[in-house]
């Protein structure tokens, strides 16, 4: 199954923010469990735009979870760029 993972806030009456990406449902094996169990998989890949995060606002599991996806964005985008574009993207995902 493919499906969207929206985060995002909405100050009501005024103004909305969501980064939205592409998941699909893969089976993820967990030794020990009882049961099946099940993960997401990245499908699209697009930098999050720096002035939306405050780094301070932070836990240490998301500043690593945002890094690893943003060097995972300039693993599978970057080979495709040059130039000025690729010089773009080193930018948006270098680490914060």
């Amino acid at each position: 199954m493919i499906l969207s993972n929206e985060p995002g806030y909405y100050k009501t009456g005024e103004y909305g923010i969501r980064i939205e990406n592409l998941v699909l449902v893969v089976e993820h094996p967990v030794e020990g469990a009882e049961k099946e169990t099940l993960a997401f998989e990245t499908l699209t890949f697009a930098p999050i735009e720096r002035r939306l995060i405050k780094k301070d606002m932070l836990s240490p599991s998301e500043l690593k979870w945002l890094n690893a996806y943003h060097a995972q964005v300039l693993e599978k985008i970057g080979p495709r760029l040059e130039g000025d574009d690729l010089a773009w993207l080193e930018k948006a995902c270098a680490p914060i």
